[in-house]
């Protein structure tokens, strides 16, 4: 995967569900045909096989579990994702904790599937645990930030500087209240690799005009 990049969580919001997944993945397919930085969107394992077909972006599932194909019911085996056109993973998100010992099998086989994994750590010390699973990326989200009108960037610029230290070669996004092109900005400028939001695009009026913002930021 390339980076800088913006990673637009889906959620479940209505908004960004089904049919209106598909238009909103769409838009960011638009966005990203005329910009230098990597859109990548993380939806619902109901629209990925749909929303995979329809864009030329890397498409992530929130949530795979770590199970081979079999008597699984309920469960989403990460060979099944990649099957249906997902690029990577969206693990350990705050909305969706995964164990410790649960998180480094999926990482595993993952790998083996060739699903990239993007995983979520609340602390700089979660990072120093996650660090030998090996993810492809890590996403820095403090827990109480997360869906607020404050971002990280602007919060805690001093620990971004940590994180990004702890993860060395691991590329590092930012994510937790992210919406503007001063958050951007301030976040590569801290070194980070990208960032993680949700709701700034997902629910907002203008979601273009949003990812062209942050897009911004990170070209200044």
């Amino acid at each position: 995967m390339n980076f800088p990049a913006i990673i637009v969580n889906f959620k479940a919001y209505e908004s960004a569900l089904g049919a209106q997944a598909h238009t909103l993945a769409q838009l960011h397919d638009q966005v990203a045909a005329t910009s230098h930085v990597t859109l990548g969107i993380a939806v619902s394992a109901l629209d990925l096989a749909t929303v995979a077909n329809l864009v030329n972006l890397p498409v992530f599932i929130q949530h795979v579990d770590p199970v081979e194909y079999g008597a699984r019911t309920g469960h989403i085996p990460p060979a099944a994702a990649k099957a249906a056109g997902a690029f990577g993973t969206l693990l350990n998100h705050a909305e969706h904790r995964i164990p410790m010992d649960v998180l480094e099998k999926t990482i595993a086989l993952c790998k083996q599937v060739g699903l990239f994994t993007l995983v979520c750590a609340e602390s700089p010390e979660k990072i120093q645990q996650i660090l030998p699973l090996q993810p492809d990326a890590i996403a820095y989200e403090p827990p109480e930030l997360i869906g607020g009108s404050v971002s990280v960037s602007q919060a805690q610029p001093d620990v971004i500087q940590k994180v990004v230290e702890i993860a060395g070669s691991i590329p590092l996004l930012v994510g937790a209240g992210v919406k503007s092109e001063q958050d951007t900005k301030i976040s590569i400028q801290l070194g980070a690799k990208g960032v993680l939001l949700a709701s700034g695009v997902t629910l907002s009026p203008d979601p273009s005009g949003v990812l062209m913002s942050l897009i911004q930021g990170m070209k200044s």
